[in-house]
């Protein structure tokens, strides 16, 4: 799954081409349109497909962000302010081209499921392998309650203090601390990757439980979730399995990980040893982490 650092990168990709244009017409897959046809809700959630065209054709793109793991295309026409709100899912990502046969990676150029045709000649494409990702189109986020739900953003001032306030909330009191810090109400955006390698980091097992760590366990835990989203973004993001930037390109932060699907730890020389916690896959090593 995209986390932190690959969504940045997907937004930093596609800026440059799409924000001030404006989005001549929509069109859907045949799998969207049979996913909605038969109630499955396939990439377009929360409203019939020819409402979502009708409310995004003629728009003009005014912002790209990204908040968490989340594309967030600010539209306006005739005053009318939109948001379309995009999750990537397992394996989604967002293509800047002027033909589908440009798609680099065949297994993106055959799972397209939506294309923005823009302005400016360009089409705008989200493909999805797996077809687990989303977009929405709403009137503000308040009408998509679990966005205004996320953290702060982990590099913002307010992010810390948030975090730190999470461990005196009763439902992550007894939870493995992995688990906790992948919720993105607590920190926004560590995925399971860069979760396993923080706590690599910070020198801690994924399964301990949130309220055994002390003050410091806690705050160098943040910190470190901190500096490998950093890292995630300067080295361009992971890419192990799906995940490609809007040019087609693959990030490097795969060289640089420490524990995430490694055999053996690259301080001591234990084998790294994988735990099941909240359905994901942790890797760790039990020498280096207590």
């Amino acid at each position: 799954m995209p986390e932190l650092p690959e969504v940045e990168h997907v937004k930093r990709g596609i800026e440059p081409y799409i924000k001030n244009e404006r989005i001549k017409k929509v069109i859907f897959s045949d799998n969207v349109i049979k996913g909605k046809k038969d109630n499955r809700e396939t990439i377009i959630k929360g409203m019939e497909l020819d409402s979502f065209a009708k409310l995004t054709e003629g728009y003009t793109i005014t912002q790209v962000l990204r908040r968490s793991k989340y594309i967030v295309l600010h539209i306006e026409r005739d005053n009318d302010q939109r948001i379309l709100i995009s999750h990537l899912g397992m394996a989604g990502g967002f293509f800047v081209v002027d033909d589908l046969e440009d798609i680099a990676t065949p297994n993106y150029r055959k799972h397209w499921q939506v294309i923005f045709e823009l302005e400016n000649e360009k089409k705008l494409v989200y493909s999805d392998i797996r077809r687990f990702g989303e977009i929405r189109n709403v009137a503000g986020f308040e009408s998509y309650p679990p966005f205004l739900e996320i953290a702060p953003e982990p590099f913002e001032e307010e992010a810390l203090a948030h975090y730190l306030s999470c461990f005196d909330i009763n439902k992550y009191a007894n939870k493995p601390i992995k688990q906790m810090i992948l919720d993105h109400k607590v920190i926004a955006g560590a995925g399971n990757i860069y979760a396993c390698e923080a706590l690599f980091r910070a020198g801690i097992r994924p399964d301990k439980i949130a309220h055994t760590l002390n003050h410091q366990e806690r705050e160098m835990l943040f910190y470190y979730v901190r500096e490998v989203l950093k890292e995630g973004i300067k080295y361009g993001g992971t890419s192990i399995s799906d995940y490609r930037h809007a040019d087609g390109k693959t990030g490097e932060m795969q060289l640089h990980l420490n524990v995430y699907k490694q055999k053996y730890c690259k301080i001591c020389g234990h084998e790294i040893e994988t735990k099941v916690i909240a359905t994901r896959n942790s890797h760790f090593c039990p020498n280096c982490q207590k």
